[in-house]
């Protein structure tokens, strides 16, 4: 497990719209890449995407908003939440 460093935070997002069958996990995934971010993507069975994000601060913003970015058309709401970074996660992953 890593260690959480108190620099780091973890968001939840919930994202509502066409957002299963479209590529969003795999765009997710792409994306993060190139964000030292941490965490996993999956869909719902309500039909929302569910993703978890954990890095510095500055490092989930921008991964966020670029995900946001690159699926607004396909996003008719975003829930967020903020919590502690918990050190959970290696890599961003697809989970089902």
């Amino acid at each position: 497990m890593n260690s959480p460093d108190a620099t780091f935070e973890r968001v939840e997002v919930h994202y509502r719209g066409r957002v299963q069958g479209v590529g969003f996990r795999w765009n997710a995934q792409h994306i993060a890449r190139d964000h030292e971010v941490q965490g996993t993507v999956r869909n719902l069975p309500s039909g929302e995407v569910h993703l978890i994000a954990e890095g510095s601060r500055a490092a989930v913003r921008a991964f966020l908003d670029e995900v946001y970015e690159s699926m607004r058309l396909n996003i008719t709401g975003v829930d967020e939440r903020k919590l502690p970074a918990t050190g959970e996660f290696i890599g961003f992953k697809i989970v089902s």
